[in-house]
């Protein structure tokens, strides 16, 4: 994918690091690369029982320029240890970069499809790797495809979706069709090699809708992903498509505009043939380019697991002299709600993290009190509530003072408002306004509906320190805040008639003990 590109301002490796360990946003409970560029999540895996991050990285700096492919892996989806780097540029087609892709497993062997970069152009490429996927190597075909589809007047053209089908491969490659809208290309080959040219899975409509909109379509779609849902679980080991599996057809897309990261979003409908028939457009995360180019893969246990990149809500200026940009969302769930909406919860393991248990409730949430016991910058926080119609409810994080709203003071709220009328007239959002005195961060408010059957809310919130991933009832909120008061406050108001019927609050204990290696 694209990144945001930044006049070189390459410091000494040690250097680097530290001004990065030193940093006060950067997360302590996320993956973060050592230092330096982060953004796409690629080839994430489960391998022989291992769970693999791959991800594209820059250790010179942290801005986007020469990419290459971090890796990590995992035994339980929360510790990680830094990998070599697996793919970097070299002579060839990807001389400029090794950008976004996916593994799969050949036949036993772990192959990377990727998007090697070289000059203004983004082609298709293949690496083999060793068993224990530590070291890779180049296909000598490379690149396996020697161009987008001819005849056709391109957006862009990377990133990809690979999937086993009958006896044979088929690779989705992000596209867009000028003057119509994002698209997917579909291919298939027998070898992962030689890739014949199908056509567009399904053209999208640029046209459609307002391009401010949080659910425009873009004019090219990134880092594409397709498999099949069902109740409860989604996808298998196998590829992205289940025999006997009646759930709709997920089409996961990041929306892209001449440059402009914008949002992702998802198509649910059925894919059959050649073709995909849409049903219905969906947000896939409300805060929009904070959980940009999502990657998912099924897990050993059935599991449909995704990771996002959070992108800074900061200038590439402090970025660059913060030494690091860009953090790997928390591994979470995807399942399919009663509405056939996908629905998101972080992974269990998570929870091996928390710490120093607190329990409040029942009561009622009246005026505003900040809780005593209860705060910090890297929290877990779990809330049961009940909301009656035409009744707010805010939970404030990351708060300075005790007396919200005063001069000076910081403060991120996140608020859930049920209107009257029927449930899915209710909205979450998150209000940035007040989150820091640094007028030059990105403070937009982000939002969406949210159903709350019969008024009950179940609200999931992880705050780790400039990160915060939000869940009402399944429904996520994925954002960037950079406080500069050092506020741990947690605070709970109501307008009408709300009910807290428990919450539960943890500290979240860190997954690095200090300084990494930029090349391990």
């Amino acid at each position: 994918m694209t990144g945001l590109s930044h006049p070189l301002a390459i410091v000494p490796q040690d250097e680097l690091v530290a001004r990065a360990e030193a940093d006060p946003h950067r997360p302590r409970f996320h993956f973060v690369s050592p230092a330096g560029w982060l953004n796409d999540p690629n080839g994430v895996s489960q391998w022989n029982g291992t769970y693999h991050l791959f991800y594209q990285y820059n250790p010179e700096g942290a801005f986007h320029h020469r990419i290459l492919w971090g890796h990590a892996t995992s035994p339980d989806l929360v510790n990680w240890t830094d990998k070599p780097v697996a793919l970097e540029p070299s002579d060839g087609p990807d001389a400029d970069g090794c950008w976004s892709g996916v593994l799969v497993n050949d036949g036993g062997t772990p192959t990377l499809v990727y998007s090697g970069r070289l000059g203004e152009r983004e082609l298709p490429c293949v690496a083999v790797g060793s068993p224990d996927l530590l070291s890779w190597t180049k296909a000598p075909e490379n690149p396996v495809i020697s161009g987008a589809p001819t005849g056709v007047d391109i957006t862009a053209y990377r990133d990809h979706c690979v999937w086993r089908e009958g006896s044979g491969w088929r690779q989705l490659v992000g596209s867009g069709i000028r003057g119509r809208g994002g698209t997917a290309f579909l291919y298939e080959s027998h070898d992962l090699r030689s890739w014949n040219y199908i056509g567009p899975l399904f053209i999208g409509d640029a046209f459609a809708g307002d391009p401010a909109a949080t659910d425009w379509e873009g004019t090219m779609w990134e880092c594409v992903d397709l498999f099949r849902a069902g109740p409860g679980v989604l996808g298998d080991a196998a590829g992205p498509l289940v025999e006997g599996n009646a759930g709709p057809d997920v089409l996961v897309f990041s929306a892209w505009d001449d440059g402009d990261t914008r949002h992702p979003l998802y198509w649910t409908g059925r894919y059959a043939g050649d073709s995909y028939s849409p049903w219905q457009l969906r947000r896939l995360d409300y805060g929009g380019r904070y959980f940009y180019a999502p990657q998912s893969f099924a897990d050993d246990g059935g599991r449909r697991v995704m990771f996002g990149w959070l992108q800074e809500g900061r200038t590439d200026g402090a970025m660059v002299e913060a030494g690091w940009s860009g953090v790997m969302s928390l591994p979470r769930v995807a399942t399919l709600d009663a509405q056939g909406e996908l629905a998101f919860a972080p992974v269990a393991e998570i929870e091996s993290l928390r710490r120093d248990h607190v329990r409040i409730g029942p009561r009622e949430v009246a005026g505003s009190e900040v809780l005593a016991g209860v705060g910090g910058n890297q929290l877990d926080l779990e809330l049961d509530l009940d909301v009656e119609t035409g009744s707010v409810f805010r939970l404030g994080i990351l708060g300075s003072a005790a007396c919200p709203g005063g001069a000076g003071t910081e403060e991120t709220v996140i608020e859930i408002r049920r209107h009257a009328g029927i449930s899915g007239d209710s909205f979450l959002a998150l209000d940035r306004s007040r989150s820091s005195l640094d007028l030059s961060v990105d403070s937009e408010e982000k939002s969406g509906p949210v159903t709350l059957p019969g008024g009950r809310l179940r609200l999931r919130v992880l705050v780790d320190r400039s990160a915060v991933e939000i869940f009402a009832n399944g429904k996520p909120l994925t954002a960037r805040v950079y406080p500069t008061l050092g506020g741990t406050d947690v605070r709970l108001s109501a307008e009408g008639a709300v009910r807290l019927r428990q919450l539960d609050a943890w500290r979240m204990e860190g997954i690095f003990s200090g300084p990494r290696p930029l090349f391990p």
